[in-house]
């Protein structure tokens, strides 16, 4: 899950504040109590919070926010929590409090993680059930295509929906969920979803083979697929972590084809320097990309020319989950008039940051966690971040309930249909199928 915290801020003030979160999973068992090493574990984290931001955050004004006296406000709310989930909602809203989509905490692994067993996500201001994991309990009781009105007691908004997801999957995960549904027929009921709980031990492999088999699964996952017809090639990318020659190998095979569809739908982003080898394809001269911000300097960033080179027409799909360097790619083909971008609004999260790998304890009780800090922005050449804002298609296209529910796929069929090529909805749907990782 791609974190964009500026959506996330609100909501948890508003329920920090409120106390409406212990209302609202007061039916779930109860999570570890906080116990005076529990509560310290708690107050270290929150210190290396603020002491990452403090030392390495990208705007020494931090927006303007007064580090220090926050630290010390979130330092003595700690104090109030009733437990581990809690404390680290504390944390997590201490993060947020700049108000940036990549500043974050990430909380221990849990001993017994869990996975709700389907996908949900926004397509425009409505959130829909996309996916469910076959032999689930959300298989026997959920549709795809279902309106999600309510999740455990939460108002499902597209202004909220990451802080909803983060608070429910990351801070606060229970062994199951209760959905206020809407179904394509307009017919309204409300199911509790058990989840795949997966009992373990606290700790992570950082070196053995279980860890190096399960970074092959995940890159497996998020290999890039292709599909041409007629004139036109179509290369569906799901991240921008992606090895050069694999890239320059792809770039390859579309250089043969008049028209390239190019498919950042629900693509998280990646590496700058990836994103700017994939723009290198895609222009026969040296263009800006843009201004990146930096604690010490503002640097003009240059995309620069890369062989094999693609010169025929080129349309960008994204989504709402499409952010960070599939947001900065569609833009600039944007600004760059190289193409035409179409879906719906994308993510609005595109700040560089760094990820600090943290420690606590040692032995048995070894805690470990993370600490992710903005250490740039970027403003493209229309002088503007894409920060909380996104990028705006030039034509919005979004699939119904009913496509999601029929297995549809409306806005590649159409895509296809523009370079004069005929692919049906359905037929589009079966393209790219989805594949679950392991539990």
């Amino acid at each position: 899950m791609h974190l964009r915290g500026i959506r996330r801020t609100a909501l948890l003030f508003a329920l920090l504040l409120s106390g409406s979160i212990v209302l609202l999973r007061a039916q779930q068992p109860a999570p570890q109590k906080m116990d005076s090493l529990a509560l310290q574990d708690a107050h270290a984290m929150l210190h290396q919070g603020y002491d990452e931001i403090r030392k390495n955050y990208y705007d020494p004004t931090f927006h303007g926010v007064d580090l220090d006296k926050t630290y010390q406000q979130y330092n003595a709310r700690l104090d109030a929590s009733t437990d581990v989930n809690d404390a680290y909602r504390v944390i997590e809203a201490f993060m947020l409090s700049l108000h940036d989509s990549h500043t974050n905490f990430m909380p221990p692994k849990r001993a017994n993680p869990s996975t709700p067993g389907f996908s949900m996500k926004m397509i425009g201001d409505k959130c829909l059930i996309t996916r469910i994991r076959p032999s689930t309990d959300a298989a026997s009781k959920l549709h795809v295509g279902d309106q999600v009105l309510t999740l455990d007691g939460f108002k499902v908004e597209l202004a909220h929906f990451d802080e909803m997801l983060y608070f429910i999957q990351v801070l606060s995960p229970g062994p199951y969920m209760v959905l206020d549904l809407l179904n394509p027929a307009g017919e309204h009921r409300k199911e509790t979803v058990n989840a795949e709980v997966h009992y373990g031990k606290y700790g992570i492999d950082i070196g053995g083979s279980s860890q190096n088999s399960s970074i092959e699964k995940i890159m497996h996952l998020r290999r890039s697929r292709f599909f041409d017809i007629g004139d036109t090639f179509i290369w569906k990318m799901p991240t921008f972590l992606v090895p050069f020659p694999d890239m320059d190998t792809a770039a390859d095979k579309a250089k043969k084809y008049k028209n390239l569809i190019i498919d950042l739908r629900g693509n998280s982003g990646g590496a700058e320097d990836t994103v700017k080898a994939m723009l290198g394809h895609f222009f026969d001269h040296e263009i800006k990309l843009g201004d990146r911000v930096t604690r010490k300097e503002t640097k003009p960033v240059i995309i620069k020319p890369r062989k094999p080179f693609y010169s025929g027409d080129v349309i960008v799909l994204v989504d709402h989950n499409s952010a960070s360097a599939s947001e900065i790619f569609a833009r600039v083909i944007q600004l760059e008039h190289r193409g035409k971008v179409i879906g719906d609004n994308s993510a609005g999260a595109v700040m560089e940051a760094q990820a600090f790998g943290e420690v606590i304890g040692a032995d048995a009780r070894k805690i470990i966690y993370g600490i992710i800090v903005t250490r740039a922005n970027l403003l493209m050449t229309d002088g503007k971040s894409l920060e909380n804002v996104g990028v705006i298609p030039d034509e919005l296209l979004l699939p119904t309930a009913q496509d999601l529910a029929a297995g549809k796929d409306p806005v590649l069929s159409h895509a296809v249909d523009l370079t004069g090529a005929k692919l049906d909805p359905v037929a589009a749907g079966k393209l790219f199928p989805f594949e679950w990782p392991d539990l």
